[in-house]
This record gives structure tokens, sequence and C-alpha cells, in this order.
């Protein structure tokens, strides 16, 4: 659900900064840094990680299309609702400026329609399920929870930018299926990526805890592994976002209106150094590893973890001078 600029109008993209600025603000003030300093490195390893996983493409048979996680609920399991919201933040904004992967007018749509739901909604009803039922089943209900919300404001974000292209009905009636589909697969990785955390270090199933740093290395090795070779094996069908938009409008994307429209996409193109994970000279592969997606992966997950990482490399230095 990485929306583009052409989505939305000038005036709900402002608005969704706002919006997501405030959780943001809110999230900052909730979140204790001086308590949770030692989590400062499984914030930035997990942000890798979601980073990479979110380049794996799944197919969803019968449809055409694929998706991919958005890690909104698995990081609120390992780190709370407020770091996994700052987490995700961070991650959308390095996909959106180096990647070109959402659009700048559109990050506060995209954040919140991750982060907001999956972490302040979904993440509730899976604390309460799991007291109930297993993590499985937790996880698979507040996955399709989470992403059911999101998928549904992307509809309403639409609708409230005038996209004539894109009825109401229509593009619901497409929205909300393909992404109960990807909400299914999502719920599945999460139970099994928190199981393992769990086994690891079961105390870390209370966001609070510290991790290890043998847990801070698997975890890293895995995002590195996803983003540099998985990534190249990942579906190349339209996203459930995309393939929703072509199914209704009969084209995958719509094309930008405005001045602050163009201006915007001018600024990502300039920016991005690795636009849609790729080189920007061309494609090259080595047998059936694509170059530009696996460097793409690489530099990610680096450029994630590290920026997740400077608040606690500040203070570890400040009380070394």
């Amino acid at each position: 659900m990485h929306m583009a600029d052409a989505l939305i109008s000038p005036a709900v993209g402002i608005a969704m900064w706002g919006a997501t600025a405030g959780v943001a603000s809110y999230s900052l003030k909730k979140l204790n840094i001086e308590a949770d300093e030692k989590k400062l490195p499984l914030m930035g390893v997990l942000g890798a990680f979601v980073f990479a996983a979110q380049m794996i493409n799944f197919a969803i048979p019968g449809t055409g299309s694929s998706g991919h996680l958005g890690g909104g609920l698995l990081l609120a399991a390992l780190l709370g609702p407020y770091a996994a919201f700052l987490t995700l933040a961070v991650v959308l904004f390095i996909q959106a400026l180096f990647f070109a992967d959402g659009g700048l007018l559109a990050f506060g749509c995209n954040v919140f329609n991750l982060g907001f739901y999956t972490c302040f909604i979904a993440y509730p009803l899976y604390k309460r399920l799991i007291r109930r039922t297993n993590i499985w089943l937790a996880s698979i209900i507040a996955a399709v929870v989470g992403l059911q919300l999101g998928a549904f404001s992307v509809v309403v974000q639409t609708l409230l930018s005038g996209k004539v292209e894109l009825p109401f009905t229509t593009f619901t009636l497409f929205m909300q299926p393909v992404h109960l589909a990807i909400g299914i697969v999502e719920g599945m990785a999460t139970a099994a990526v928190v199981s393992f955390v769990m086994k690891t270090k079961p105390e870390l199933s209370t966001p609070a805890n510290t991790p290890t740093n043998r847990l801070i290395g698997t975890l890293g090795l895995l995002a590195l592994l996803i983003g540099g070779i998985f990534s190249s094996v990942a579906s190349s069908k339209p996203d459930g976002l995309e393939w929703s938009i072509l199914r209704t409008a009969g084209t995958e994307e719509l094309h930008t209106t405005t001045a602050l429209h163009h201006a915007l996409e001018r600024l990502q193109q300039s920016l991005a150094l690795l636009p849609d994970y790729n080189l920007r000279s061309g494609g090259a592969s080595i047998g059936w590893l694509d170059v530009g997606t696996s460097v793409s992966g690489i530099i990610g997950v680096f450029v994630v973890a590290i920026a997740m990482l400077i608040p606690y490399m500040m203070k570890k230095w400040r009380k070394e001078t």
C-alpha cells in the first residue's frame, strides 16, 4: 500500500502529513528513550528486516496480483506500538527518498495506513487475542484487521481527493479482498518471526525487555540475505494496490495533475539513488540474481539500520566524552 502522489490531492496529502506528524510526536513523548536506550539496536535491525521483507512480493494465486509484508504488527509485537510506529515511519521515509517507493506527498498517508492501524488498533487486538487463543490465530486476525483498515483508508483518501478514475464502490470491491489474502500471509509471517524471537529470547515477548547481541546479529544477517539475495526472486506481478487500480481504472498508475505534484515528482527523481530498487544505468543480472535489486536491498538494509541507530550512537558518544 505504498501510495503514489498521483492518487491524492495536495489537501489530503498535507492533512495526512499533519495526522502522521501528530501520531509520531505523541509516540516520541510516550517512548522513554532513556529507559529504552538498549532497545534502539533492536529497532534498527528490525527496521532493516522489515525494509528487506517488503522487497519480497509473493504471488496471490488466481488474481494475477502480488503482495508484500507491511511489518507494522510485527514491529509492534516486538517493540511496542510507539517504537514500532516510529521505526516504520523511518523505513517508509527512506523508501520514498532513496528508492522512489511511495510518493513524498503521500508519505503521511502511507505511514498512517501501514503504521497507525497496525500499531494502535491491530496490536491491542493481538494482545487480547493471544491471551485467549494462540500466536498464530492472534497474528492472522490482527494482521487482517490492520490491513483491511489500511486498505479501506486508501480508498477513502482517493475518494476525498476526487479521483473519479477510482469509483468508491468498485475500488473497494477490489482493494478489500486482495488485502484480505495479503493479511493472512502477513499474520502467518508475523507469528513465525515472533515465535522464533520468543524461542531465542523469551522475555522479548514483553516489548519492554532488552535484546541480546546474538539475536540482533541473527536478524541483521536475515535482513541482508532477504534484501541482497531473495529479493531477486520476488514476484513481478503488480501488488495489491496497483492491481486494484488496474482493475478499476484500466491502468496501474494515474497521472499527476498539479504543480505541487510535478515539483515533488522532480524532487523525488533527483534524490532517488536507486529508483524502483534498480540501478540508474539499467538492469543487470548474474544468472537469476538481479544486481540492481540486490544492491538496493543491501544498501537499504544498512541505511535503515544506521538511521535508526543514530540516536543510540550519539548518546553513547556523549557518555564517553
